[in-house]
């Protein structure tokens, strides 16, 4: 056996391993970053391979284990021949220059390429891949098991327990993520966004979250003359008031502004002689704590839009109505009654002024904020919050990145902010 031959069956290990190498590399992406979504629908289908590719992700340490495994022994192996071969031919030196060869030739082909492939097309890489690396999975199994078994060990020596640990990202998250990321893209509009993360916001918001404060609540005195209460319904632009007796708190019923005409133009009666206790319906309280989605649940299962938010002492804390929930999810729904104004009004210089009862939600999805609504629910909340104190007119924080400038208060409510983007080096601080 010459040198010659024996270079040359060196060569073509080392392509083959390559080869090899660079089949685990683009398995690697394509299985990993394959949409589920896709996968799942071509399953429905009928299509064998998305299944078995469902089924190989399904054990991700398991397959990252035996693809790693895998890439590992071509590439060491590759490694070793090349050396072998090149110190025959140029002595010692052949270490080093299989070395940097080998190197190069492993990133570009083996590395860069099969990936940028797999990248461009995850679910035909995939695919195609499937039935090879589910028998290489149940091969290397054993090895993959061993090595599981040895770092896991290793990590309990650090304190690292893993035993109890979930993927880093949530399906909630990762769906968000998604949707953010097509938002910059330019794929999805800002619209089309707060939607989406309307929807996946619910389960994480309470009644208290979105409600109709008491301070904002149009009620009505059942100790009011008739014709009084009439003025009022038809002031308000409401079709549902509440009604209380004696003191707010003692809400007695709901007058439903249809009921209330209908029984105005009933035959025989006149407004001074109608009893507002026959045309109540009863009211319906709800605890500030629920979950927005059961909220949401019970709403469609008592076919009833309209409920009294109470806290745990059950006194009356706002109200909520479907058209609220269902408004965290497509934005306002403005009618010809409601106000044109909704407390933020932007000024020549590019500054806001705010009201302090806008909620914090509201302007993060208007303004395309974010700023946390985790502590406090509206704008003059989080300045309290943070500024832990109640604060006079003129006095100045900033914080989260924003100055706010407190322009009004009335008695220990902040009524009016102004609110810009803060000098990068003043963020963090607070004046005042």
């Amino acid at each position: 056996m010459t040198i010659d031959y024996e270079v040359a069956v060196a060569l073509a290990s080392i392509v083959a391993l390559i080869i090899i190498s660079a089949f685990f590399s683009g398995s690697e992406t394509g299985l990993t970053t394959a949409s589920r979504a896709r996968l799942n629908e071509l399953e429905r289908r009928g299509n064998n391979r998305a299944k078995t590719v469902l089924k190989l992700t399904s054990m991700p340490e398991r397959l990252i284990g035996s693809l790693l495994l895998g890439n590992t022994l071509a590439n060491i192996t590759a490694s070793a021949v090349a050396t072998a071969a090149l110190v025959k031919v140029f002595n010692d030196s052949g270490a080093v220059i299989a070395s940097v060869v080998l190197t190069v030739v492993i990133l570009i082909f083996a590395e860069v390429m099969p990936k940028t492939y797999a990248i461009a097309y995850p679910e035909r890489v995939a695919l195609a891949v499937a039935p090879i690396m589910r028998l290489i999975a149940a091969v290397l199994g054993p090895i993959v098991m061993t090595v599981e078994y040895i770092v896991k060990k290793t990590l309990m020596v650090f304190g690292v327990d893993t035993s109890n640990v979930e993927g880093i990202l949530s399906a909630h998250d990762e769906i968000r993520g998604a949707i953010d990321l097509h938002q910059k893209e330019g794929t999805i509009i800002k619209k089309d966004r707060d939607m989406l993360g309307g929807i996946l916001d619910l389960k994480d918001l309470e009644v208290a979250d979105i409600m109709i404060h008491r301070t904002k609540m149009n009620m009505l005195d059942a100790s009011e003359p008739m014709s009084d209460i009439i003025h009022q319904v038809l002031k308000s632009g409401h079709t549902r008031l509440p009604v209380w007796k004696d003191n707010p708190d003692n809400i007695i019923g709901i007058l439903h502004a249809k009921t209330l005409f209908g029984a105005v133009q009933a035959d025989g009666r006149s407004v001074p002689n109608l009893k507002l206790d026959d045309i109540l319906s009863p009211a319906w309280f709800v605890p500030d704590t629920r979950p927005l989605t059961d909220q949401l649940n019970a709403f469609l299962r008592r076919k009833t839009h309209f409920a009294i938010v109470v806290d745990e002492y059950g006194e009356v804390q706002g109200l909520i109505t479907l058209e609220d929930i269902v408004e965290e999810i497509v934005g306002d729904i403005k009618d010809e009654f409601d106000a044109v104004t909704t407390g933020v009004r932007k000024q020549a210089n590019g500054t806001y002024n705010i009201e302090g009862a806008v909620p914090l939600r509201d302007l993060n999805r208007a303004l395309d904020w974010s700023l946390p609504d985790e502590e406090a629910t509206t704008i003059a909340g989080l300045v309290i919050h943070e500024a832990r104190i109640i604060p006079d007119a003129g006095q100045v924080f900033t914080f989260h990145g924003f100055r706010f400038e407190v322009l009004k208060k009335r008695k220990q409510q902040i009524s009016l902010l102004n609110v810009s983007k803060a000098e990068p080096e003043k963020a963090e601080t607070k004046e005042g």
